[in-house]
Order: C-alpha cells, then structure tokens, then sequence
C-alpha cells in the first residue's frame, strides 16, 4: 500500500576522492535520516567526479556490485530506508573503455530493486562555458524505468534527460507519480533553465519531481549549479538546497497526485500523437502536399462559411 512518504534531496560538491565523498554522503543521509527522511535521493556522479582515467579504476558491474556499491547498500540497512544512487559508475563487460552513468534503487534492506541507464547524454559545446563530450566515454541505455516505492511508482531518469519531456509523458503512462532527476546540472545552464525545467517537468506530467543535485567548483573548468529541490504536481518548489552542502525534505503524497489529476486533468485529455519520426521521413512531396492542400482546403471553407455567417 503506498503511502505519503518524507523524501530527502541530499546536495554535495563531488571530486576524485571517492572515500572522503562516500563520507560526506553518509554523514548527510543519517542527518536526514534523523529528520524523518523515509526516502533519500543522492545526485549524479556522487562517488567520482572527474577525468575519466580516474573513473575507469572505480567501475563496478551491477547488480552484484564492489565496494561501491557495498558501502551503500550497508547504508541504507542501517538507515532502514530507501536509497536512491542518482549516478553510478556503472562497468560494461568486454568494454573497459567505457561505462553506463546508471541511477540505481536500493529497498530499505540495501537490496537493489531497480537500475536506469541514462538514455541521452550530454554532448553540448557552449560559448564561454564548458565543452562535454558525455558520449566518449559513456554508453547511453535503451530503457525506460520505473519503481515501486512507500510512496509509490517512482520514473527514473538523469540529468540531461531532464530536456526530454516525452520520456517524462511515457513515466507517467506507466503510472509514476514522481520522477527523479539526480543531476550534476552545469553552473551556466543550470543558472537558465534548471528551475524552470524541472517545473515545467511537474506541470507536464502532473506529478512530483525530486532533483537530488551537485553543486560547486568540481575542477578549475567544471562547475555545478546546485539548488537540489523537490517540485509538487502543481509546479511549486516545495524544498530546495539552494547553496552548498545539505539536504531538504518534502512530503510525497499519492493523494495529492490523484487531486490535481482530477482538478486539471490535462493527461486524461490528450487527444494529439504522433507518428514516429521514422515513419514521418518516409512521406513523399505529394503526400506532404495533399495534406498541406487538404489543410488550406479545410481553413478556406471555415472562412467562406464564416463569411456567410454559417460558423
């Protein structure tokens, strides 16, 4: 049965020292534990954070894990609550050039339940900002996710995903009532789009958003934005870590889920869809000329009728 459920968005500023990171994730998670967190949600990249040479020595194959994963899931036993690894260092076999950057769902027994690959990466050359190039080294996934939680089914998507709402609309298909967005969002983008994404995200799709994030210096040429933050169904931010290190908690209700569906119940009257692009760039100029002409013939008769006083 789910229930309204106390989740934590945990925000600290990663590097390459995976044991003092691992620290300071745990010393946050049992404050918020201690708060009445009955969920917590770490970001992206939360062990590692830096050149991928370093990464590579820290891969670990899911779900049987090493160390990494050892470490977190003795965490969430101890905590006795569920546990959200926004972004794992997941190895790849007969690959070990490369890795999977997966989102990995621990139960209240440190027992994985749940693994997403990210499925867009990041590949963005912005003026004056960073240059990432996410898909040298990372595979992307081919998996849309979702998990049963206390407070129910929870999507699972990463950072960059966030630009993506049809994945978003296919969660809520499958019947999520929050997403989570674990993120090393970048401090130039992030200080744009970071917040209205994520509501946007939450009015789209009628349901809760809980953005675990990073923040801060990483290297002398990455930054990250910061401000983790949970966002109700009706688009208000309800939590946030706006700077430094911390933690915010906010209540995830399934029933407020269900009011503001039924209020506004823009998802249950979708009427548009589309055929995928594929299919699209198989139409010939004709076929696109017959429904261009069946278009114009359409709003030339609404004019004609409206002339006559028909409409």
């Amino acid at each position: 049965m789910t229930q309204a459920t106390c989740v934590a968005v945990v925000q600290h500023n990663a590097n390459t020292d995976v044991a003092s990171n691992l620290d300071k994730l745990t010393d946050l998670s049992r404050r918020a534990r201690a708060d009445g967190a009955q969920v917590i949600c770490w970001p992206e990249a939360f062990a590692y954070l830096g050149r991928h040479e370093g990464k590579r020595e820290i891969l670990e194959l899911l779900p049987d894990g090493g160390p990494i994963l050892d470490r977190c899931r003795s965490l969430a036993a101890e905590l006795g609550c569920e546990l959200l690894l926004g972004g794992f260092h997941e190895a790849i076999p007969g690959d070990p050039e490369r890795c999977y950057n997966t989102s990995v769902y621990l139960d209240h027994t440190g027992e994985v339940r749940a693994t997403y690959r990210k499925i867009h990466l990041f590949d963005v050359d912005i003026e004056n900002g960073p240059n990432l190039r996410e898909s040298r080294q990372t595979a992307p996934g081919n998996q849309v996710v979702t998990t049963g939680t206390l407070f129910g089914t929870l999507g699972l998507t990463v950072c960059y995903d966030l630009r993506f709402p049809a994945l978003y609309q296919n969660l809520v298909d499958r019947g999520a009532i929050a997403v989570a967005v674990p993120s090393a969002f970048t401090a130039p983008t992030g200080a744009l789009h970071w917040h209205a994404l994520l509501r946007a995200r939450a009015i789209e799709a009628q349901c809760y958003v809980i953005a675990p994030a990073q923040h801060g210096w990483h290297s002398k040429h990455r930054a990250s934005y910061g401000h983790s933050m949970i966002v109700d169904p009706w688009g208000r931010i309800v939590a946030e870590v706006e700077h430094g290190d911390g933690y915010a908690l906010a209540e995830i209700d399934p029933a407020e889920v269900e009011r503001v569906r039924r209020e506004i119940p823009s998802l249950a009257n979708q009427r548009l869809t589309f055929p995928p692009k594929r299919k699209q760039a198989h139409q010939s100029e004709s076929d696109l000329f017959k429904v261009w002409k069946e278009m114009v013939d359409c709003e030339h008769e609404a004019s004609a009728k409206c002339c006559l006083g028909a409409v």
